[in-house]
């Protein structure tokens, strides 16, 4: 699995992530920081990554398109710059790496991570 991170996140997540075994790169480093989301949609899908954002609009759009891939892991939290928020999200990815691969969307809050399979 590689995690394509989206330019509402901080570059410094997709290293932690590299650090942490798990394939990452930030779109900064691959795409125009100015993208919409259906062509980063489409680049993650044609290259096989998952997307990890803040934004709702990508669920949103693989649920009207019925969508079944990329997957989408999607952080609703305040303060994912934190060790600790970090490492929830790092090992909520790891604990979902099988569905992740088949098509599904990750809602990961403060606390907990939730899973939906693709298509919605």
């Amino acid at each position: 699995m590689k995690l394509l991170i989206d330019m509402n996140l901080p570059p410094k997540l997709a290293d932690r992530f590299n650090e942490n075994g798990i394939a990452s790169v930030h779109w900064y480093n691959i795409g125009s920081p100015d993208a919409k989301d259906v062509e980063i949609l489409a680049y993650a899908k044609s290259h096989d990554f998952t997307v990890v954002t803040c934004d709702l609009d990508f669920s949103t759009i693989l649920s009207v398109t019925r969508g079944e891939k990329p997957s989408i892991v999607q952080i609703r939290t305040q303060g994912y710059h934190s060790e600790l928020t970090e490492s929830l999200i790092i090992n909520t990815i790891k604990q979902n790496v099988s569905e992740l691969e088949k098509g599904a969307i990750l809602t990961i809050d403060g606390k907990r991570g939730r899973i939906r399979l693709l298509p919605l």
